[in-house]
């Protein structure tokens, strides 16, 4: 699944759509988690005038109407044109007037295309907790959120109501940096280890940006080009192998139906704070 830095580097590719005006809609498939709205067509004719992420989701402004878009599990934008080949789950398709049309791609169909409006706002928008980057985002604030939360840290440190965007990816990182084990109770992390936490996160995920996110499937950013961030990673997918600090094998565990990747000897489990 795309996480926050997948996502920032999909919003930042598609900038140069910025201005252009709207020609053509044409919905080739519309079901995605939500249907795509059955009055899309109401953007033709309307400029794009910013692009703007919140979480995992790319808010789409145009003169009079805004969107909400989510590339799901497997979603994806492409910028294209009219010469190049339509491919099987292309569901959606906004032409501009430079000729470029920008593709909605999502085999797996958990993505969505919608209006951002009220009922979406207060849905799905309104619930989240603050952006990782921000300065919401601080040891003051994560020390109160998790004093009295008994899940793992890492189950925490993904729940959106809590901080958005710490995907799978980037949690298990970070905890792996800091040596502290994923499922070590959220409430028994003391405020150094807080505040560590905190900004191995924010490092991570700005890293991850530099880098133009994963690759780890099938991602590419909107004009094709590849991430690289995961030839930096030390423990996210490498379970069995060694340890680059230890040489123990490290191993793996679910939490929360996630894969969580630890060193048995770097992230001793801990129930009391330290």
């Amino acid at each position: 699944m795309p996480e926050l830095p997948e996502v920032e580097t999909t919003k930042t590719s598609l900038l140069p759509l910025l201005q252009q005006r709207v020609q053509i809609v044409e919905v080739r498939e519309s079901r995605l988690r939500w249907p795509i709205p059955e009055d899309i067509s109401r953007l033709n004719g309307q400029r794009l005038i910013g692009l703007q992420r919140r979480s995992k989701y790319i808010l789409a402004e145009f003169e009079q109407d805004q969107m909400l878009w989510h590339l799901g599990m497997s979603g994806s934008f492409r910028l294209a044109t009219a010469q190049d080949e339509l491919r099987k789950h292309d569901h959606l398709m906004i032409g501009f007037e430079d000729g470029t049309q920008l593709r909605y791609h999502d085999p797996r169909r958990f993505g969505c295309i919608l209006w951002l409006n009220e009922e979406s706002q207060n849905k799905l928008l309104n619930p989240l907790g603050p952006e990782p980057l921000g300065d919401e985002f601080n040891a003051d604030y994560l020390y109160q959120k998790l004093k009295n939360k008994q899940v793992g840290i890492k189950i925490a440190m993904m729940d959106n109501h809590v901080v958005v965007g710490v995907g799978n990816i980037y949690a298990t990182e970070s905890l792996f940096n800091l040596g502290i084990h994923p499922a070590q109770p959220a409430s028994s992390l003391s405020k150094k280890q807080i505040v560590q936490l905190v900004d191995e996160i924010k490092r991570i995920l700005k890293s991850a940006i530099d880098l133009g996110g994963s690759t780890l499937r099938d991602f590419t950013n909107a004009v094709g080009e590849n991430g690289y961030f995961q030839q930096t990673l030390l423990a996210y997918g490498r379970a069995g192998e060694m340890c680059v600090q230890c040489e123990t094998p490290l191993e793996n565990l679910k939490l929360g139906q996630r894969a969580s990747v630890f060193c048995p000897q770097c992230q001793p489990l801990k129930r009391i704070k330290v």
